[in-house]
């Protein structure tokens, strides 16, 4: 089975971000908040509320730190950046 950040070509681009859902899981995995990551990227609480949802994108500069961002946590957490269950 392919891991869905990578879908071995996912995250080759440094701006390719994994699917809302993914990027929700890997938060939650990492004990972190929407405000925490927001100070991390540098953008307010609803920019990551609707790019968890799927409903917005981010721009291409915020998008590269939020790529990164997760790419850090999927190393942290590889079983849920793979769509399995989150690890407690």
């Amino acid at each position: 089975m392919s891991d869905p950040l990578r879908r071995d070509d996912a995250l080759v681009d440094a701006d390719t971000l994994p699917p809302p859902h993914i990027r929700r899981q890997l938060r939650i995995a990492a004990n972190l908040t929407q405000a925490e990551v927001a100070e991390v990227i540098g953008v307010k609480r609803l920019a990551i509320v609707g790019w968890e949802a799927g409903h917005t994108q981010p721009h291409r500069s915020n998008r590269l730190k939020y790529a990164e961002f997760l790419r850090g946590l999927a190393k942290e957490h590889p079983t849920v950046a793979q769509g399995g269950p989150r690890e407690d």
